[in-house]
């Protein structure tokens, strides 16, 4: 097996594993957004293991496998916001190889950003009257992040503390 194919079987996997866990939902939100048993976890390890380029692609079609599972659309830029480009931003825990929980917080921190950016644009209408739009995005897409974060957090730190990052390289 080459080391392209073997790269492109490992993204396929995570990409799956992902779609797997993200069905398994401890807590949803109405207009989108949930806590899942640790979906992102994959992809953390595909960008941690294999670099951003990697893990923006393989986060990017996450996003978009997420898109088919639970579709939230009002606009064209918002599922791009929301979708391929939140869960893309994953990817970014691949320049952080070396600091591994430092590169979680920098995906879901992405992740977050083009959610937050998603919620002020498209999702103003479902804002309690009084209630900052800004504070409303932040307190609703950090209420499924944070945990979310959280869990990623924990479940890299073990792998790789456990060297799993680097098997069968």
């Amino acid at each position: 097996m080459t080391i392209k194919s073997k790269i492109f079987t490992e993204s396929i996997v995570c990409i799956a594993l992902s779609a797997a866990l993200y069905l398994i939902t401890i807590f949803s939100l109405p207009q989108g957004g949930r806590i899942t048993a640790g979906s992102m976890i994959p992809i953390f390890w595909l960008s941690i293991r294999r670099g951003a380029k990697i893990g923006l692609l393989a986060g990017a079609v996450f996003g978009l496998v997420v898109l088919m599972i639970e579709p939230f659309i009002l606009h064209p830029i918002q599922v791009l916001l929301d979708y391929p480009v939140a869960f893309g931003l994953l990817g970014l825990a691949g320049f952080f190889k070396k600091l591994p929980l430092i590169g979680v917080g920098i995906g879901m921190a992405g992740r977050f950003f083009s959610h937050f950016i998603s919620g002020i644009i498209f999702f103003s209408s479902y804002v309690p009257t009084g209630i900052n739009h800004a504070l409303y995005s932040i307190i609703y897409n950090g209420s499924y992040i944070l945990p979310e974060f959280i869990v990623s957090a924990v479940m890299i730190y073990i792998l790789v503390k456990r060297r799993v990052i680097d098997i069968y390289r």
